[in-house]
C-alpha cells in the first residue's frame, strides 16, 4: 500500500504535468517490455515490433531499467515543464556524481550477481558510460515511442481533459478524488495499491502528478524522498493495437497521417509554431495542412498577436469521434485549463 500523506499547504501546491514525460515513458515501457506478457496486457503488436530490431546501443537499458524492482530515481527527473527529450536528456546526463553513486549503488544492492563494468563506470560519472547512456535512451525512444507518440499524447491530452473538468467543477479536492480506482482520496490521504509498504509525507512541498501511457495497473513514485515528490500514474485508456502497431489508422487513411494527427492536436489548442515543432515539419507545411482542414470545416483559425491560433470545430470533433481507433477527443476548454492544471492549489520505485 502507498500512502501520501497531505497538509493544507500541499492541497495548494498539486501540479498536474502538461504533457507525457519522455523519460517516464522509456522507463516505464521498456521495463514492462522487459517483464514480458506480464508486462502490458493487449500490447502483443506494440512488443513484437520493439523487439524486433531492438538497436543494440540500448543494452545499457537492461541493467538500469529491470523489469521489477529498483531502477535509478536519475533516470526521471522532475523535467519542470520543459518536456521535450534532449533537453530531458540535458537533465539526466548532467546528474552529480553524489547521485549517480547513491542510486546505482542502491541498484547493485538489489541486483543478483556481479555488477556490470559499464554500470561501475556509469555510478562513477565517467565521460564514456555517461554518453553511452544518452545513445542508449535516444535510439530506444526513437525505435519504441516515437512510432507511436502521437498515439501516447491522443491519450494523454484526452486524459487531460478529465482532469481539467474535475478542477472546474470541484478544484483540487474534486481532482484527487476523481483518480479512482487507481488513486484513493481520503483525506488528508491520498492511497494506492502499490507492491510494497509506503508512505511519502509531503510536508509543504506539494505533489506532481505525472499521467503515463506505459504505467499500468499501479502508480510509480520515486524511491528517494527527498527528491521532488511524484507520483505516475496509469492512464485509464483503451489498448489499441492497430495504432500501437504502427499501422495506417482509417482517420490518417481518410485525410492523410500527417493531418489527422494534427486534427486531434488542435483539439486543445496549438499555434502553427507549435504544430510545426510537435509533428517535425516547417512551418509553411503546417499552415498549408491547417489551411486545407480550415477549408473543409474541420477547424478554425484565429490570429493573437503575431501567432496564429488552431481549434478544432464541431465537425472536427465528430469525425475524430466517428473513426474507429482514435482516442476520445478532450475538449477546446482544456486549451484555457492547462495552465491551471499544471499549478493546481508491475515496474515500481521501492
Amino acid at each position: 500500500m502507498l500512502r501520501v500523506y497531505f497538509t493544507s499547504d500541499d492541497l495548494a501546491r498539486v501540479r498536474v504535468a502538461a504533457a507525457p514525460d519522455p523519460l517516464w515513458e522509456i522507463t516505464n515501457s521498456f521495463q514492462s517490455l522487459a517483464a514480458g506478457p506480464r508486462g502490458i496486457p493487449g500490447f502483443a503488436a506494440w512488443r513484437r515490433q520493439v523487439r524486433l530490431g531492438l538497436p543494440p546501443a540500448c543494452a545499457p537499458l537492461a541493467v538500469l531499467l529491470p523489469p521489477r524492482g529498483y531502477s535509478p530515481d536519475f533516470l526521471t527527473p522532475d523535467l519542470r515543464g520543459v518536456f521535450d527529450l534532449e533537453s530531458a536528456l540535458d537533465t539526466v546526463l548532467s546528474t552529480s556524481r553524489d547521485r549517480l553513486r547513491t542510486d546505482m549503488s542502491k541498484l547493485a544492492a538489489e541486483r543478483p550477481g556481479p555488477f556490470p563494468a559499464g554500470a561501475r563506470a556509469l555510478a562513477e560519472g565517467e565521460s564514456g558510460a555517461l554518453r553511452r547512456l544518452g545513445t542508449a535512451l535516444r535510439a530506444y525512444h526513437r525505435h519504441a515511442l516515437v512510432p507511436v507518440w502521437a498515439h501516447i499524447r491522443a491519450h494523454v491530452d484526452a486524459d487531460l481533459a478529465l482532469r481539467a473538468r474535475a478542477m472546474m467543477e470541484g478544484g483540487t479536492e474534486r481532482l484527487l478524488s476523481g483518480f479512482r480506482p487507481v488513486l484513493r482520496w481520503q483525506p488528508p490521504v491520498l492511497e494506492a495499491d502499490y507492491p510494497v509498504e509506503r508512505e511519502v509525507r509531503l510536508e509543504g512541498r506539494g505533489l506532481l502528478l505525472q499521467p503515463s501511457f506505459f504505467c499500468v495497473r499501479t502508480p510509480v513514485t520515486l524511491a528517494d524522498s527527498n527528491l521532488t515528490p511524484s507520483l505516475v500514474y496509469p492512464l485509464q485508456h483503451t489498448l489499441g493495437g492497430p495504432a500501437l502497431a504502427g499501422s495506417a489508422e482509417p482517420l490518417g487513411a481518410l485525410i492523410g497521417r500527417t493531418r489527422a494527427a494534427i486534427l486531434e492536436a488542435v483539439v486543445i489548442g496549438r499555434t502553427t509554431s507549435e504544430l510545426a515543432g510537435r509533428f517535425g515539419i516547417s512551418r509553411p507545411a503546417a499552415s498549408q495542412h491547417t489551411a486545407v482542414l480550415r477549408e473543409a470545416g474541420l477547424l478554425l483559425s484565429v490570429r493573437r498577436s503575431k501567432s496564429v491560433l488552431h481549434t478544432i470545430t464541431p465537425a472536427g470533433l465528430a469525425l475524430l469521434a466517428s473513426a474507429p481507433g482514435t482516442a476520445a477527443p478532450a475538449g477546446p476548454f482544456v486549451a484555457t485549463l492547462k495552465p491551471q492544471l499544471h499549478r493546481v492549489a508491475a515496474p515500481h520505485r521501492c
